[in-house]
């Protein structure tokens, strides 16, 4: 019951959050502003994961395409490292992620824009099935959901509310992200803009009643096409066994705009 009321109370966060603005990208959330069409991105995020269990590193490859200016599909290959404590070490390819966005919803004003997107992200069973949640299970999982964010050139906030179906195993969630951006710079064209981001990320896991709450803070160098970022994640509630415990995560990052 305790971890419901949690849920619940990121959910009012949700709902009422839709009265701020947005900075993005974000850097362990996402975003719902999309660039012009026949764009493309390459970027990584490289998580180094530290758990009770071991230490364990993610670089993905991910590359995304805009067909049109309100259309984006992507995929993700990560190659994995994994060093348990009292297991296995070896390096392995993750499980590779199929991505797709579509805004359906826009509205502007004079420095400031409101937007809504439409998320699925299918999860391939290519990885090793390590049981690490977001790096290699093994396991097919099938996420929707809804990303929102109201941006200014002064401050803002990122939203993302959805599910994710993992049918082969008991670790269907519940997954909501908040995140604010802060602009040290002033707003300039060509971008050249340094920024602080707050971010959390609540998870219930619907069928085993286990609860994460995740902070991560960042920062974040955007020059022209080009963005370098860096953030730091710790677990602020974690109602999971002991052998699954998060004890921190570095995130190390960069994008490019083609």
């Amino acid at each position: 019951m305790q971890n419901v009321k949690c849920f619940v109370c990121v959910l009012l966060c949700f709902v009422c959050s839709f009265n701020s603005f947005a900075q993005g990208p974000p850097i362990t959330g996402d975003k719902p502003i999309m660039l012009g069409a026949n764009n493309w991105v390459v970027k990584t995020l490289t998580e180094i994961r530290h758990t009770e269990s071991g230490n364990f590193v993610k670089v993905p490859l991910m590359v995304h395409y805009l067909p049109a200016s309100n259309v984006l599909v992507g995929v993700h290959a990560p190659f994995v490292s994994y060093n348990f404590k009292e297991g296995a070490q070896g390096q392995t390819l993750g499980d590779v992620e199929l991505l797709a966005k579509y805004q359906f919803y826009r509205k502007d004003k004079t420095g400031k824009t409101f937007r809504l997107v439409a998320k699925t992200l299918q999860t391939l069973p290519t990885g090793k099935s390590l049981n690490l949640d977001g790096i290699s299970t093994g396991d097919y999982q099938s996420y929707v959901g809804v990303v929102a964010g109201y941006e200014s050139i002064k401050y803002g906030i990122s939203n993302e509310l959805g599910y994710n179906l993992s049918p082969s195993n008991d670790m269907d969630e519940f997954r909501y992200k908040l995140g604010f951006g802060l602009p040290l710079l002033k707003s300039t064209y060509p971008v050249n803009q340094v920024n602080l981001y707050f971010e959390y990320q609540s998870s219930w896991f619907t069928t085993i009643d286990e609860y994460l709450m995740l902070y991560a803070q960042g920062i974040q160098y955007a020059k022209g096409r080009l963005t370098v970022e860096a953030s730091v994640q710790f677990p602020l509630i974690q109602t999971v066994p002991e052998a699954g415990q998060r004890n921190f995560s570095l995130f190390l990052g960069t994008r490019y705009i083609f």
